[in-house]
């Protein structure tokens, strides 16, 4: 049974969505999922400020925060970021910044990687974010596995063969076929790490 943590940061809900999604998929394969969400560092004022943020912020309240732990005991990982400027949020980085320590010992070599992503436009930075994500993993020596264009629903999902990415309206929306990419993506993860593992 492959071990998956779905590791991911969410400010309004929608990396929470498509990690919900990612981990059904995982599930109904058989695998064993943590889904963990990296530790808010944003200051409460500015939580208060955005109610989209904030109501997320409380309903997620009861996910695990994700620790180097939950990293070290899995065969693959899931990483879930909006975009930020083209990179991942602060939050994210902040969390993958603290795995010096398993990145020193070699616990992270040879695990399989993968992520996922949001911004507000088609052009808002979504493979710039993951390319700058694996770019890190490149330094654990993790073995990247990228969707490519393994499956129709890519397509019509933005085809981005990085990583599934929705695309998000001023209204928090977004075509929810991504979440039927996230899972074609996850069960690639599973399928590459079984493969990997034995």
């Amino acid at each position: 049974m492959v071990k998956l943590a779905i590791v991911y940061y969410s400010a309004t809900g929608t990396n929470y969505e498509l990690a919900k999604a990612a981990q059904e998929a995982a599930v109904k394969q058989g695998a064993e999922v943590r889904l963990l969400r990296v530790k808010e560092s944003a200051p409460e004022e500015a939580i208060a400020s955005n109610p989209a943020w904030k109501k997320h912020h409380e309903a997620a309240s009861d996910i695990k925060v994700a620790t180097t732990e939950d990293l070290e005991w899995a065969d693959a990982i899931l990483f879930g970021t909006p975009t930020r400027f083209g990179n991942a949020a602060a939050q994210l980085r902040q969390f993958i910044d603290s795995t010096g320590g398993l990145w020193s010992k070699g616990k992270l070599a040879d695990k399989a990687v993968s992520a996922f992503t949001s911004a507000q436009n088609p052009h808002g930075g979504q493979e710039a974010t993951i390319l700058s994500l694996y770019t890190t993993f490149y330094h654990w020596g993790a073995i990247i596995v990228a969707p490519g264009y393994t499956d129709p629903i890519l397509f019509k999902a933005g085809g981005n063969p990085y990583g599934a990415s929705a695309t998000v309206a001023e209204d928090g929306q977004f075509d929810r076929v991504v979440l039927e990419a996230v899972k074609v993506q996850t069960l690639r993860l599973l399928d590459v790490t079984a493969r990997l593992t034995g």
